[in-house]
């Protein structure tokens, strides 16, 4: 199992948006595509801005905490047909649960939570090492934008669904 962060939102040449997590000890990232919704709560997130009202994963995080539920980790860890998927592992009175999510979904209230981000399994191969002896950084994100270009991802199921 690997940690992760996530590393920024950035919208592909198609006009998609792409999660984008990072090793960070490497030059190792994963691109997830995700859908607006939800890219706009972990953009929101990770510039620490607030609404004046919830969003879907606000609620979730302050459900979570008034029923004494931790969010323990959060593991994407299977792809199939080029789609991701995620477990949200949850803690109550010594029992861990681990429960079913989209990607974008976990990765939106692990970071309300704090809560670590790994990969395992499969996902570990999709990982996409921008390491490249003696190139500056914008060269490195030249390159990733790329490889993003010849990747024909498709975006998860649902995404952008209202439900």
């Amino acid at each position: 199992m690997v940690s992760v962060k996530v590393e920024t939102i950035a919208q592909d040449p198609w006009n998609g948006l792409v999660v984008i997590l990072r090793e960070p000890e490497s030059r190792k990232v994963l691109p997830i595509w995700i859908g607006q919704a939800e890219a706009y709560a972990i953009a929101l997130e990770l510039r620490g801005e607030k609404l004046a009202r919830p969003l879907t994963h606000d609620l979730m995080k302050n459900m979570l905490e008034e029923l004494q539920v931790n969010v323990v980790r959060v593991v994407i860890n299977k792809v199939m047909d080029r789609v991701y998927f995620a477990s949200i592992f949850l803690e109550n009175q010594g029992q861990i649960r681990e429960i079913d999510s989209r990607p974008s979904d976990a990765i939106a209230l692990a970071l309300r939570t704090r809560t670590p981000i790994y990969l395992d399994g499969e996902v570990l191969n999709n990982m996409v090492d921008l390491n490249i002896e003696g190139e500056e950084e914008q060269q490195d994100l030249e390159r990733f934008r790329e490889l993003m270009k010849k990747l024909e991802m498709e975006e998860e199921p649902g995404a952008g669904e209202e439900g």
